[in-house]
């Protein structure tokens, strides 16, 4: 050792590691092959002869191996350790580095992994990974075969180098979490659109297939009346009669079709009253409603119906249910739509695959589609014998802010 610095490296080359590692994490934000490179760069520059890093995970708990150096770059991704097992987790969950020079197993912080051949090794440094807003992201360590005598100096370089990492880290990820969610919206859009295209085939089918066809009928039993009046005066009002049933099928069936888009009750009742109303048309269900009355957008209003309409649906015909909750309330910047029933239940895990689309054209998965497209969430409590809880919250915000 000289100057106390790892294996008598000079400042020159102290800042030729320190130059190289920023290159290293500037060149792109694949952290993976980040981390391999400056793990390489570590143990080149100080010469050390392997180096782990271990980042931690989202929750906070775990320590996950993301970059080595050979023969361990296969193992990444394998090794996992507890904040707090092991030297690893102790400098996690202390932030303090660690220093062993000889004999690890003698060390109660330490932690034998076979995969990592720590028999091989004899010293060994650890550094935590943190941000400059003081944020643990990881830990660095370095092992030599041949024993060591780190110093404060090897340490000061080691936490350094963690330092610029950690900046490089907390911004892959930031980078990744915004890719992934820019993916996730492109693919909510393309169902969203994929949806759009059915409705309009459904009612492209119901107008082609039964209003138009109506009106044609009803346009012939006109014109035979009109033909008729002169010398049958009967047979035109045979004719008007049943003109007149088929324009109040046209009619349903158009008022049908409308509602499909959005129920006019919304727009006759209010949502509060709608639930009501909608509440009544179950009639093996003993439905009781609780709603605040909410000024929301036509969308939202519609999406919070749809809601309890299709967890009524599935209370009725699925969970044989008895009495049926419904609450609508708001809870500070949310509004908060909870239907409960008494019936079967069924294992909550398992929703997303028994999504089974109902006679609104959603499912489980459809209601948790529309929760997303509003900024909100749906949640459901359930277990078989227990009944079930559909509980969908959206935010909250005056019209002209949706």
């Amino acid at each position: 050792m000289t100057g106390g610095r790892l294996n008598g490296v000079d400042a020159e080359r102290e800042a030729q590691l320190l130059f190289r590692v920023i290159d290293t994490i500037s060149a792109g934000l694949d952290l993976r092959r980040m981390l391999q490179g400056v793990a390489t760069l570590v143990t080149e520059t100080t010469a050390t002869d392997v180096c782990f890093v271990h980042l931690l995970d989202e929750k906070g708990r775990v320590l996950r191996l993301h970059g080595a150096t050979p023969p361990f770059d296969g193992l990444v991704g394998e090794i996992e350790l507890a904040v707090g097992e092991g030297v690893s987790g102790w400098v996690a969950e202390h932030g303090e580095p660690v220093v062993i020079s000889d004999d690890k197993n003698a060390d109660p912080r330490y932690r034998y992994i076979p995969a990592l051949r720590g028999e091989e090794f004899t010293s060994m440094l650890s550094v935590p990974i943190v941000t400059p807003l003081g944020h643990l992201v990881g830990v660095l360590n370095v092992h030599t075969r041949a024993r060591r005598e780190f110093t404060g100096a090897d340490v000061e370089l080691l936490r350094t180098v963690a330092g610029l990492v950690a900046g490089a880290i907390e911004n892959a990820r930031l980078h990744r979490r915004l890719a992934e969610r820019e993916e996730a919206l492109e693919s909510f859009a393309e169902r969203i659109v994929e949806w759009q295209e059915r409705e309009s085939r459904r009612l492209a089918g119901e107008i082609h297939d039964g209003i138009s066809q109506r009106i044609v009928s009803l346009f012939f039993h006109l014109s035979a009346a009109a033909d008729a009046i002169p010398g049958s005066p009967e047979l035109a009002a045979e004719q008007v009669a049943r003109a007149q049933e088929l324009a109040g099928a046209a009619l349903d069936e158009t008022r049908s079709a409308i509602a499909g888009l959005r129920p006019p009750v919304l727009d006759d009742l209010g949502l509060a009253a709608s639930l009501e109303s909608l509440g009544h048309g179950f009639p093996t269900l003993d439905v009781q409603v609780d709603a605040n009355t909410l000024s929301m957008a036509e969308h939202a209003e519609t999406a919070v119906y749809r809601t309890a309409q299709e967890a009524l649906q599935n209370a009725a015909k699925h969970a044989d249910a008895r009495s049926v909750q419904i609450r609508l309330y708001r809870q500070q910047d949310r509004a908060v739509l909870e239907v409960t029933d008494d019936g079967s239940g069924f294992d909550a895990a398992a929703a997303p695959a028994a999504g089974t689309p109902g006679p609104t054209g959603f499912g489980l998965s459809g209601m948790r589609e529309r929760a997303e497209l509003l900024g909100g969430r749906l949640e459901l409590t359930s277990a078989p014998g227990h009944g079930t809880t559909v509980r969908l919250s959206i935010p909250y915000l005056p019209s002209a802010q949706y």
